[in-house]
């Protein structure tokens, strides 16, 4: 039997009613805004329908949800909008290559500058860091509300009013947050929140989200057809379509929507405690073995992510001989290389191993996995 533990990446599997809303949409829903025939109106009603219950999850209006390929894509097209006059921005040292290369890029072809905030266990620390950074040409703070390495989750509400304060744009990486974490673009203070749809909102791959506040406008990333203002030759100038080049995923929408449902009749604190369980029994477990490393710090707050090591053994070779047993972790940089530098686990560990459960583990195979570790 293989047991799925790399959530973090992709959870697997996907409830019943994702897999339903998908065969659904294969068998019943056109192109939305390509015609007023039957079909293509199905299809303009189901992105609607998804958009509103993405809006109502989240806090912010249907109009302002953009549906993209992945976190990826969303955090490029507000990154490298909001960077295109120039000036400054902040990152922190736990950020993903999805927010690291793209400001490295701008910033390498002489467009912005940048710097990176440490982060501590301590949130008034973190929030000081940032702060401290804040130059007078600077445009946004651009940040992950939790690290997809440790799980660790940064003062994001914190950081939001901070940007406030300072009229700073705020642009949000909720990959490892979104379906865990209450996250809510009115209350906290976020204006551009990037995230994937196959994460813990149980969507399919291939589906991400950028929603925005309303407050800063972005230039389009992509040019193509909308489905609106074709007479132009121009992207519309208002949201989402200003932002939405080509056809939409009716498919990945639909998954998107079933997820969220799915997420809110378990309930966020139910699905956060009964993750959170779990990662407290593995670090329990693994706490036998004075050679086993678990990066994690009593004073931080962690989403249901938790990396560790075996002394002296590289992490992929860890992770392989687990695969051979039947459990399906990840180990490596995970497109993280700014955390494992600050870690230092690049030279002698190459990583870290990731062990990252979703709403359909349970204890028992969480058990049987630190046994073998400990048998390792």
């Amino acid at each position: 039997m293989t047991v799925n533990f790399d959530n973090s990446a992709t959870t697997f599997p996907k409830p019943p009613e994702v897999r339903l809303a998908v065969e659904k949409a294969i068998v019943r829903y056109g192109s939305s805004g390509r015609g007023s025939h039957p079909i293509a109106v199905r299809g303009s009603e189901l992105i609607y329908s998804a958009r509103e219950t993405i809006a109502n999850f989240l806090g912010a209006e249907p109009e302002n949800v953009v549906l993209t390929a992945n976190c990826t894509h969303a955090l490029n097209i507000a990154i490298q909008g909001i960077a295109k006059q120039g000036g400054h921005v902040i990152i922190s040292q736990l950020e993903h290559n999805s927010v690291l290369r793209p400001v490295y890029a701008l910033a390498k072809a002489g467009k912005i500058k940048y710097s990176i905030a440490t982060v501590t266990e301590k949130k008034s620390e973190t929030l000081e860091n940032f702060a401290k950074l804040i130059r007078s040409d600077t445009k946004a703070i651009i940040c992950t509300i939790a690290s997809n390495v440790t799980g660790q989750i940064l003062p994001w509400k914190e950081i939001g009013a901070l940007c406030q304060e300072k009229n700073i744009c705020f642009i949000a990486d909720g990959a490892q947050a979104c379906g865990l974490l209450p996250i809510n673009l009115k209350t906290d203070n976020i204006n551009f929140l990037c995230t994937a749809g196959h994460k813990a909102l149980y969507g399919i791959t291939g589906t991400g989200l950028l929603i925005s506040d309303g407050k800063f406008k972005l230039p389009p990333l992509m040019h193509g057809g909308s489905g609106s203002m074709s007479n132009l030759p121009e992207m519309p100038d208002f949201l989402p379509d200003s932002l939405e080049a080509g056809t939409l995923n009716i498919i990945g929408a639909a998954s998107l929507k079933a997820g969220i449902a799915f997420v809110q009749k378990k309930g966020l604190q139910n699905i956060f405690k009964s993750e959170t369980a779990l990662c407290e029994i593995f670090c329990q477990k693994l706490a036998k073995n004075p050679d086993i490393i678990i990066y994690r710090n009593p004073e931080a707050n962690y989403v249901p992510i938790v990396s560790f090591n075996l002394k002296n053994r590289p992490a992929e070779e860890i992770a392989l001989e687990l695969g051979k047993k039947g459990f399906c972790l990840r180990a490596g940089l995970h497109c993280a290389p700014l955390a494992h530098y600050f870690m230092k686990t690049t030279e002698i560990y190459q990583g870290t191993v990731r062990f990252a459960p979703s709403v359909f583990s349970n204890i028992q195979d969480t058990i049987r996995l630190t046994d073998s570790i400990l048998n390792l």
